[in-house]
């Protein structure tokens, strides 16, 4: 299976790809294909040092659609929409949308676009993809450190049932990720608002990189 990433060399992008090309063929996507070969390069030799053999490599963002099984959608919300105008390909793809339209203010809070969230914005704009749900709460950090495990919960909602459960494999297959089926896509505008929450609590508790648990 091809994981395509699109917005690859940004943290969650890299981070991404450090954790998940030791097990799938990421193909790491970029504005700039340059800068996504190098950060590929840099992912193969850091897993060196882990004993663990990285399978990327950097293309264009168009190129890591072209290719990916799987497309996962690492841009902020802000550069959502104009990078997706850009690329096309999308129809019968899983799309993962980790994206959370949320501001620093006096605090971090959720913005959600006219549609009612980053999820469905991205089922607006690629109608003919299959629209997933997924990793909204994971922070760069955690996904860069290979010295951690990631022990957290992960939120997982589409109106496909079979991308939802390819994707929830994903999760259970990572780390230590536990997948949750949340439902229907409707239920992505409330994954969404779950990052500013947990970005409150960190800054206000002094924590770092705070996830959630169900038990």
């Amino acid at each position: 299976m091809k994981i395509g990433i699109v917005g690859g060399t940004g943290d969650i992008g890299e981070g991404m790809c450090r954790r998940l090309s030791s097990r799938y063929e990421i193909v790491l996507g970029s504005r700039d294909a340059e800068k996504a070969i190098t950060t590929s390069e840099c992912t193969v030799e850091f897993l060196k040092k882990y004993g663990l053999k990285s399978c990327c490599y950097g293309v264009s963002n168009q190129e890591a659609v072209n290719a990916g099984d799987i497309v996962i959608l690492a841009v902020p919300f802000k550069h959502l929409e104009s990078t997706l105008s850009g690329l096309s390909g999308f129809e019968g793809k899983i799309v993962v949308s980790p994206v959370n339209p949320m501001e620093k203010r006096d605090f971090f809070t959720i913005v959600p676009p006219p549609e009612g969230s980053a999820a469905l914005l991205v089922k607006k704009l690629l109608p003919g993809a299959r629209v997933v749900t997924a990793f909204n709460t994971i922070a760069a950090n955690r996904w860069k450190d290979l010295d951690v495990e990631i022990d957290v919960a992960v939120p997982v909602c589409s109106d496909d049932a079979d991308a939802k459960s390819v994707i929830m494999d994903l999760v259970n297959g990572t780390s230590m990720l536990k997948a949750y089926d949340a439902g229907p896509l409707a239920v992505s505008a409330m994954i969404e608002s779950l990052t500013p929450l947990l970005l409150n609590i960190a800054r206000y508790n002094k924590m770092h990189d705070v996830g959630i648990k169900f038990v």
